[in-house]
């Protein structure tokens, strides 16, 4: 996850087309807005387009814009997104699911850099930086021919992959953290804190819906907990558990380092975030136990020491 971040700080420094590839929810969109915040163009827009989700016969007025009387109900001038993004970043979500109609006529305008409202024969310039994101395999919609090689090699002069959470497992506590802030923001609960179980079954989970999935699952935790100040394993969703169960039940499936994980925070949590009294319990020093522990992502420590 370093190697992308350090990739998408030197493409913001251009102004080339990137192509972000990655499973559904694996942040494809966060990653696309720190390109859009790191560049010259920072300044401006940043807008979003679900290219999956608009009809084909809505998607090209959309983008390009229509002139009043283009079609049945175009009772006025309307400006598309490439307009309204002026002097910003567009980031095509789904960018597989475009139609190949509308990909002759994208190809166009990344070319051209100027879009023609549909009904109209003027041409207006535009100025804004194309980002494109898929979870498909564009390789092999190009060879299906459902996507054009040409658009293709166009959008990718610099491609980026998203991986996985869990292939980035060191990231699952710390995004915890900061989902169980805002989650707590949202619903102006008082702070809180995930208990050594809850830890255990975040860590244990496989997260087939990546970083989305996390983030719902501490909005629900936080409204489970009513209020608690820890949030307990049982405030997570049932799948999470029904995969921490399985582990429990057959142990050969733990790690070393998985068992040591789980053998400190616990320790941690009944000297009540102490890392000086569970460093002692441990038989470590505490300088070791902090290590441990920022490793493991966990923001200890109570202000026992």
């Amino acid at each position: 996850m370093r190697a992308v971040l350090t990739l998408a700080d030197r493409v913001a420094l251009v102004d080339s087309p990137v192509l972000l590839t990655g499973e559904s929810g694996v942040g494809k969109e966060r990653i696309a807005r720190l390109i859009h915040s790191g560049s010259k163009r920072g300044r401006g827009p940043f807008i979003p387009v679900n290219c999956g989700a608009l009809p084909e016969n809505l998607l090209e007025s959309e983008l390009f814009g229509h002139v009043k009387g283009a079609f049945t109900g175009a009772d006025r001038d309307h400006e598309g997104i490439f307009e309204a993004a002026g002097g910003g970043t567009l980031l095509f979500d789904e960018v597989g699911e475009i139609p190949l109609a509308v990909q002759v006529k994208l190809l166009r305008v990344l070319q051209d850099r100027e879009v023609r409202r549909v009904g109209s024969t003027a041409s207006r310039l535009v100025d804004v930086r194309l980002l494109a994101a898929t979870n498909r395999n564009l390789d092999e919609r190009v060879r299906e021919r459902t996507f054009r090689e040409d658009l293709y090699y166009r959008l990718k002069v610099v491609s980026l992959e998203v991986p996985p959470l869990r292939r980035r497992r060191e990231d699952i506590l710390p995004l915890a953290h900061q989902f169980l802030r805002r989650g707590c923001a949202r619903y102006h609960c008082g702070p809180c804190s995930l208990s050594a179980a809850a830890l255990d079954r975040l860590l244990a989970y496989p997260w087939p819906g990546n970083v989305r999935e996390l983030e719902h699952a501490m909005e629900r935790a936080v409204v489970l907990a009513e209020g608690k100040p820890k949030i307990e394993a049982s405030d997570l969703p049932p799948e999470i558990l029904r995969e921490g169960d399985r582990l429990d039940e057959d142990g050969a499936s733990l790690t070393l380092a998985q068992v040591e994980r789980r053998h400190i925070l616990r320790v941690l949590e009944r000297c009540g975030g102490s890392r000086k009294e569970a460093a002692a319990a441990l038989g470590i020093a505490t300088n070791t136990l902090w290590r441990k522990l920022k490793a493991y992502g966990v923001l200890a420590g109570s202000g026992k020491g």
